[in-house]
């Protein structure tokens, strides 16, 4: 084998109905830039952070069902956690379950839902 592979990043692909729709809730609620949007299928970024969001509105088309819109989460680790966590329920975007806490496993989290109802969690560690 060949040298050393070392995994840098991962990057959450969410299924959404609309693109431009979800890019347009993306950038207004949750302060993602666009950098790249074209057939179905858009990268977004906000600091070091990059989602990509592929459409999922093709009945015959296996794997791009509808019924999978809304149906992923993620999660972005951050600094400042609170601060973006009164962005975010100012945006109105923070999920009926998911406030600011503390947990167990030693992080602070909350968790908002995107317009298609895919799950975002932010966490820091505890201070």
């Amino acid at each position: 084998m060949g040298g050393m592979t070392t995994m840098l990043s991962a990057t959450p692909a969410l299924p959404v109905r609309n693109v431009p729709t979800a890019v347009a809730f993306y950038r207004e609620k949750l302060g993602f830039g666009t950098v790249h949007e074209d057939g179905g299928f858009a990268v977004l970024r906000r600091d070091e952070v990059e989602i990509h969001l592929w459409e999922a509105n093709s009945p015959g088309t296996p794997g791009a069902e509808p019924h999978l819109a809304g149906s992923a989460s993620c999660r972005v680790k951050v600094t400042g956690l609170r601060g973006l966590y009164d962005e975010l329920q100012a945006a109105g975007v923070i999920h009926p379950n998911g406030p600011l806490k503390s947990q167990d496993s030693g992080v602070d989290d909350f968790s908002a839902l995107d317009a298609d109802g895919n799950l975002i969690a932010f966490y820091e560690p505890s201070a």
